[in-house]
């Protein structure tokens, strides 16, 4: 198969595009290095594009080995046909490609070459070639005791399995079916007896059936997780009607054999052979495909809303440079408390204990308030878990009585905070500090700048996926690790103070140059320019063309080194100083007389008019930072905990994850709600995440609380803003009557909560 045509019919673009693409990417080149700084060689494609490409790329070169592997198997075996050999190198598919392998693929020894040791072979097409014989007369001529055929039923059993192992290895006839079992399939599950207990979670698919070709994602992903944790079983119908349809499937089988209703001898015969080779065989291996493709499918699109979760997150606003406090809450073990300088640099820590058992209210106020004093502190960020609305009251008592700090505090997610805590990063970072202290470190920094401190964490911890240990994990390593690099070079990285986990991010740097460049850093003072990056040990001319872009040097001796524009690139900008007569100063922020300049004028035969467009757009504005401005949400005073939700409330909240079934909303009271697709907008939604993204602040309307099962049904809907009744239930009135849940909702939000 020509792996650039193939490619570049998938993508839309054109053979040289991919080809070029595929040499860069051959050569050594990262995905946003060729995004950002080849645009002339590749003609533009992105790096949406070029992951794209990158991951068809592999498949289809592991496709392409496969290919040869079985070309060189067949032929070793002396049944190589030039038309096989056809077949098999026109296959686009693992699926299509095994089809085609299967009668001779090398395998246990089956019921059907028994019966061709037993000489049975003959018999079968005797059978097929003339249909007027009748099968017992003439099996006799083949019984043999010998040989294991003892008597007339033998044989004709024999020449059975040889035409059903024939049917079940016909390519052609595989393909066309299973096609048409997807196109019509019905999914069935069923609890396993005396497992309704033990799968409560799964209740809504004990007695439940759907067409298998329009199964979504997450509820395909809830089946296979009940099966297989023996809670249900998962039966496949060729159709809806299952009787007619398996009839149907049956003659289309006997089609194939020529069988036909003449009323031949042995037409009967092989009339049962196709039905046995139906049931037997091919249904059973489509059965099996099925579920496999549903499963791959399911998998490939959690990966995919994954992947787009982590993008959003990694790309939240920061909230800057600026000395920060860090409150990881706690009940009984206390409240962890980092304070952190406006480089992240670790100050202090201290633990206080305002909540019960033992109720220190002021005296943690005042621990907090020396902490701010000394240290001069702006932020304080709080993690989102146990006590995490206490705590937030706690500092708003402390902004009261101390004013004058002017504080502003912020709730964030702590998701993946423990983890980075106990990890060998940590341990290493802060050998002397208490896995417990370490957490509001990272609470802290995280606020300060999400995407620094959230690349510390494995991406599978930070908890913005659904279904992710169910998927392939290899498969999403490799897209989320795609993200953060995409992300993190996006963004770009200040040489001077990223650590070596952010610096082994970046386009054509690993971790052992990442921790010389650290050590370069520790050793020889801060970088004044980028030159001196090809003075640290490992780091190559390679290694300098991918990084060089994405590496910010501030403060130092040129202001070119503190934008995105390449050191290859710099005779460009040279070129429009000389004819503007301006200085860098003069001309870097000066966008009315930037866009005055005509591109075309500077390319050259190495630089084309993407890349001067670019750098004109980075001189306008450099060093850009592409993620949205920092806002925080403010949740409701007086609403802490799912039993002070009523129906109705209009609330704030922040998005935390996206699903393909609605998107999930922390509104302070340690339990998600749910805005279940069918109420994101007033108008209908097909995606949700084209509608919101994680982070994005929100305000929802409350429909349903179940507290039992800790479930809350929320909308973005206006028409279901209902008049607000926020009073904590602690405040309403006795006796005053709960209103009615509404049991459509909550059984939806059960649908997509079960398995989350």
């Amino acid at each position: 198969m020509d792996v650039i045509q193939a490619i570049s019919q998938q993508l839309s673009v054109s053979p040289s595009q991919v080809e070029a693409a595929v040499q860069l990417l051959d050569e050594g080149a990262t995905v946003p290095f060729i995004a950002r700084y080849r645009k002339e060689v590749t003609k533009g494609l992105d790096d949406s594009q070029l992951r794209t490409l990158e991951e068809r790329l592999l498949y289809l070169r592991e496709l392409n080995a496969r290919r040869d592997t079985i070309l060189e198997s067949i032929k070793k075996q002396g049944k190589l046909t030039s038309e096989l050999e056809k077949q098999i190198r026109k296959a686009d598919s693992k699926t299509l490609l095994e089809d085609l392998y299967l009668p001779y693929k090398p395998k246990r020894r089956t019921k059907a070459q028994q019966a061709r040791e037993a000489g049975l072979e003959p018999l079968a097409d005797a059978l097929l070639d003339d249909r007027s014989l009748l099968p017992e007369q003439a099996a006799e001529a083949y019984v043999d005791a010998e040989k294991g055929v003892t008597d007339v039923a033998a044989a004709l059993e024999g020449a059975k399995q040889i035409i059903m192992e024939r049917l079940a290895e016909d390519a052609e006839l595989i393909q066309e079916l299973r096609e048409q079992v997807w196109k019509q399939g019905i999914l069935c599950a069923r609890v396993v007896k005396d497992k309704e207990k033990e799968g409560a979670k799964f209740k809504d698919y004990f007695d439940y059936q759907e067409a298998i070709s329009k199964i979504p994602s997450h509820r395909a992903l809830a089946l296979l997780r009940g099966r297989n944790e023996d809670i249900l079983t998962l039966t496949l119908q060729p159709a809806e009607d299952d009787s007619e349809a398996h009839l149907q499937c049956t003659r289309r089988v006997a089609r194939q054999l020529n069988v036909t209703e003449s009323g031949l001898a042995a037409d009967k015969w092989l009339a049962e052979a196709s039905r046995l080779g139906w049931k037997i065989k091919l249904f059973t291996r489509i059965d099996i495909d099925l579920k496999m493709r549903l499963r791959e499918q399911a998998e490939q699109e959690a990966i995919n809303v994954f992947a787009r979760n982590l993008r959003d997150l990694l790309l939240a606003a920061p909230a800057g440079a600026s000395a920060t406090m860090g409150l990881d809450p706690g009940i009984r073990t206390g409240v962890k408390v980092a304070v952190v300088d406006a480089t992240g640099k670790l100050l202090a820590t201290e633990t206080i204990y305002p909540h019960a058992p033992r109720n220190q209210w002021d005296k943690s106020i005042a621990t907090l308030a020396r902490l701010i004093e000394k240290h001069h502190v702006d932020l304080v960020s709080i993690g989102n878990g146990t006590a995490s609305r206490e705590t937030d009251q706690l500092v708003a008592d402390l902004m009261k009585q101390h004013s004058e700090l002017k504080l502003q505090k912020i709730m964030i997610s702590e998701a993946g905070a423990s983890v980075y805590s106990a990890s060998e990063l940590a341990s290493k970072e802060f050998p002397e500090l208490d896995v417990s202290l370490r957490g509001a470190v990272s609470i802290a920094r995280r606020l300060q700048d999400p995407l620094a401190e959230l690349v510390k964490i494995e991406p599978k911890s930070i908890g913005v996926g659904q279904y992710q240990h169910d998927v392939n994990q290899v498969q999403l390593s490799r897209s989320l690790d795609g993200v953060v690099e995409d992300c993190v070079n996006a963004v770009g990285v200040d040489v001077n103070t990223a650590s070596a986990e952010l610096l082994k991010q970046v386009s054509g740097l690993n971790a052992g140059v990442s921790e010389n460049i650290v050590k370069f850093r520790d050793e020889n003072g801060s970088f004044k320019n980028r030159k001196q990056l090809k003075k640290v040990p490992r780091l190559g001319d390679k290694a300098f063309e991918q990084a060089a872009g994405f590496l910010r040097i501030s403060e130092g001796d040129n202001p070119l080194d503190a934008s995105a524009v390449h050191p290859e690139a710099y005779p460009v900008v040279n070129a429009i100083l000389e004819d503007t007569g301006k200085t860098l100063t003069e001309l870097m922020g000066q966008s009315s007389f930037l866009k005055s300049l005509h591109a075309q004028k500077y390319t050259s035969e190495q630089f084309g008019l993407p890349t001067v467009t670019d750098i004109l757009q980075e001189l306008d504005k450099p060093g850009r930072d592409p993620r949205p401005e920092f806002k925080s949400v403010e949740y409701k005073k007086g609403i802490e905990t799912i039993n002070d939700l009523e129906q109705g409330m209009t609330l704030n909240g922040v998005i935390t994850n996206v699903a393909n079934f609605g998107a999930f909303v922390d509104i302070g009271v340690h339990q998600d709600g749910l805005v279940h697709i069918s109420h994101l907008a007033d108008t209908f939604v097909k995606d949700p995440h084209t509608v919101v993204k994680t982070g994005d602040l929100v305000n929802v309307t409350v429909l349903d609380v179940d507290e039992q099962r800790k479930r809350i049904s929320l909308s973005m809907k206006q028409a279901a803003e209902q008049p607000d009744r926020s009073k904590p239930r602690s405040e309403k009135k006795r006796g005053e009557k709960k209103p009615t849940p509404q049991g459509a909702m909550a059984q939806a939000l059960g649908k997509a909560l079960q398995n989350r």
